[in-house]
């Protein structure tokens, strides 16, 4: 995720402070990794000196001065380039679990036992990301069913490498 565009972004609804982007943010996008302050006002910083954003005013706190972010056209820009340009497709072509299962293949170990410890791992998430989507807004339901469908496609590698696995020893051992 992007969060110097995500910030921006939120920015485009009118000015904020650094602690309602980070509030904002972990309401929306953080449910499960929030933001650190340090990493919000060092975005901010960054954005500032890149002309994305600009001060829009300064309030005096019983803590340290308050800066109120605003997004500059620039920034608007910025964002809706991002917007309109896809996501490249993550291909795990250098997949841990492959590595594992060769490993065991190639050390002697079981990757049958392997594969189903990773199976069983895989059903218990599956579960917990079920319940959580049960009792999520849409929101949580939504980013669930992301989750859920890159471990279903997981699942179906793990059923199909169990089949190969003869076929895959005789290949790694030769």
């Amino acid at each position: 995720m992007s969060i110097s565009q995500t910030l921006l972004g939120l920015l485009e609804s009118g000015p904020r402070h650094g602690y309602d982007l980070k509030r904002t943010f972990d309401d929306r996008f953080g449910h499960d990794k929030p933001l650190h302050y340090g990493q919000v006002y060092s975005t901010m910083s960054r954005l500032l000196k890149n002309g994305l954003v600009e001060v829009d005013g300064i309030e005096a706190g019983e803590g340290p001065e308050r800066k109120r972010y605003a997004i500059t056209d620039a920034g608007i820009t910025d964002v809706e380039n991002w917007l309109t340009r896809p996501e490249k497709p993550e291909p795990y072509l250098q997949s841990t679990l492959y590595t594992k299962v060769v490993l065991a293949l190639l050390t002697g170990r079981d990757a049958d036992a392997l594969l189903d410890s990773q199976r069983a791992e895989h059903l218990r998430l599956m579960r917990e990301l079920t319940r959580r989507k049960t009792g999520g807004d849409l929101a949580d339901q939504l980013i669930c069913d992301h989750a859920l469908f890159h471990l279903e496609a997981d699942l179906r590698w793990l059923e199909l490498t169990a089949a190969r696995l003869d076929r895959l020893a005789t290949e790694v051992r030769s």
